[in-house]
């Protein structure tokens, strides 16, 4: 996938309303694959709605959204699966992990599908953003922050075109965002991916291509 297409988009829940200031809503926005973008957006503006639409999880939007010039509302549900399989993976800002399993079987529940990487990397980035002690407990004994670590691991072990990136780093100090982003960008350069980071506040520094404000 090269391209995703935002055209004339708008939340249901925000019809009617005639002070919407955005880059994003109801206009027209491409990101390309190979690209790096930041969201910046106040709380309440639709930004985790906007990660979802885009994933598929929710469909109660106006306008359309298009992968390669394919309407997503074409999409079935085989579709949809590939399209979560191989062309774009998410880091959700609740992060979605399975408490009472390990860290490491939080990861290797994807990586047993995707076959993507190998043991020995996976646990080299545990090692690398600090939690290489932690792969044996369970995701529910650790802290947020540590869970946004496993988090972004588990979204990197599959193929992806593209990566979205709900406030990866709300919980993390600049050391700790500094590694994660270092790892990310790393793995999005070496698939030639594009990435989507969003933001409340605090984000990852990176040399973003491109800012949108939602």
């Amino acid at each position: 996938m090269l391209k995703i297409n935002l055209d004339n988009m708008l939340p249901r829940v925000f019809r009617g309303r005639n002070d919407i200031r955005s880059d994003v809503w109801q206009g027209q926005v491409t990101f390309e694959r190979g690209k790096t973008y930041l969201v910046e957006a106040c709380s309440g503006t639709g930004k985790s709605s906007l990660c979802s639409f885009i994933i598929g999880y929710r469909k109660d939007f106006d306008g359309d959204i298009l992968f390669d010039g394919r309407n997503s509302r074409e999409l079935n549900a085989n579709d949809w699966t590939k399209l979560r399989q191989s062309h774009v993976s998410m880091l959700f800002q609740e992060l979605r992990l399975f408490p009472e399993l390990t860290a490491m079987e939080n990861v290797e529940i994807k990586n047993s599908l995707t076959r993507f990487k190998p043991k020995g990397e996976v646990e080299q980035w545990f090692e690398a953003l600090g939690i290489a002690d932690k792969m044996q407990s369970p995701v529910r004994q650790m802290s947020f922050g540590q869970q946004q670590r496993v988090a972004m691991i588990r979204a990197l072990v599959q193929p992806f075109d593209f990566l979205l990136a709900d406030e990866p780093v709300s919980h993390l100090d600049d050391e700790n965002s500094a590694a994660m982003a270092h790892i990310m960008m790393a793995e999005a350069r070496r698939q030639g991916a594009g990435v989507i980071v969003t933001s409340i506040g605090k984000h990852m520094q990176i040399n973003y291509d491109k800012t949108l404000r939602l």
